[in-house]
């Protein structure tokens, strides 16, 4: 039965009113949600480039209004380069985790470089190559202790090329888990990125999804995994930092078979 308040013509449906103010309530929350992820934090390893692109662009539009316009576009992609969205990170136990935004451009069976000190073999190696466009901030695919952190300086070759994981500038970490799993995970520095950024160090503790990196501007991140363990990504295949999964260590599903469409 409907609720009414008030008298004769005056009388209102409550549980209509109650109906309205529900949606009106539901369509703000989706407009503010929609606001979020629009509008996301920048990293504040962006904020000196953005105070300095802003600067610029003010000097600009005071000598020439056309130069203006063009260093407000170059100050809005510095924002959006270095933007820093949050998260939803799968915590179940065994799950390795994309640690970068980007797609996949290998899956490759082969030795893990030197600088990382790992024993067992060839193992499994998913490439994940940065564009401009990609968000940088890098995350931890799995949680445990960084036992090894090793800077190897380089060549500055395409992060799309075979060769950029043995012969590019890198950063190159040892994560194991508390079961004593290693996982290594190498920032690579592309043609363009000159800079490699890690806000972690060898000793330091990390949780699953967390933020212990970050590439200037454009770049690769390789992931190896455990010796035989297969992985669950598909060359071509975009990946999403914190979030897509990349293998279960808990699972003896083979590698699957994966078709663009």
């Amino acid at each position: 039965m409907p609720r009414w308040a008030g008298h004769g013509a005056h009388r209102v449906d409550l549980d209509s009113v109650n109906g309205r103010e529900a949606a009106e309530l539901s369509s703000g929350q989706g407009y503010l949600d929609w606001l979020g992820d629009v509008f996301v934090p920048i990293h504040r390893d962006g904020h000196k480039f953005l105070g300095l692109s802003l600067l610029a662009t003010i000097v600009a539009f005071l000598i020439w209004s056309p130069l203006g316009w063009l260093l407000t576009l170059v100050t809005a992609w510095i924002a959006y380069f270095f933007r820093d969205p949050d998260r939803v990170t799968p915590l179940r136990e065994g799950l390795v985790i994309a640690p970068a935004d980007g797609r996949i451009v290998a899956l490759e069976r082969v030795m893990p470089p030197t600088e990382l000190g790992l024993d067992g073999g060839e193992r499994n190696r998913i490439s994940i190559y940065l564009s401009i466009f990609d968000c940088h901030v890098n995350r931890a695919p799995i949680a445990g202790r960084i036992t090894r952190s090793v800077y190897v300086p380089g060549a500055f070759l395409s992060a799309t090329n075979d060769k950029a994981s043995e012969d590019n500038e890198r950063r190159a970490l040892v994560i194991e888990s508390p079961t004593g799993t290693e996982i290594a995970v190498l920032q690579i520095a592309g043609l363009i990125s000159r800079r490699i950024v890690t806000f972690a160090g060898e000793g330091d503790t990390v949780g699953v999804g967390q933020r212990f990196g970050l590439i200037r501007f454009g770049s690769r991140v390789d992931v190896y995994l455990p010796p035989g363990q297969s992985s669950l990504a598909a060359v071509g295949q975009r990946t999403i930092a914190g979030e897509t999964v990349l293998a279960d260590l808990n699972s003896d599903e083979q590698e699957r078979e994966a078709r663009r469409s």
